[in-house]
């Protein structure tokens, strides 16, 4: 998968744990683990409820104003 593939696809939660999210690619399948940088605030289920979709933004295309 291309490093910007990521932020074209949707994601479903496969699992969370205090400082992983785990997520199934909808179209691509691709398995992806993302690590908590902050262990001071805990990922939680109600944040990221199994089954819920999302998608990820590109941090270096966000502009501040």
């Amino acid at each position: 998968m291309a490093n910007n593939a990521i932020f074209g696809e949707r994601y479903r939660v496969i699992a969370i744990d205090d400082q992983n999210l785990v997520l199934r690619g909808i179209r691509s399948g691709d398995v992806l683990t993302i690590k908590n940088a902050d262990p001071e605030n805990p990922l939680t289920e109600a944040d990221y409820p199994p089954g819920k979709l999302i998608a990820l933004n590109d941090p270096s295309t966000n502009t501040q104003s």
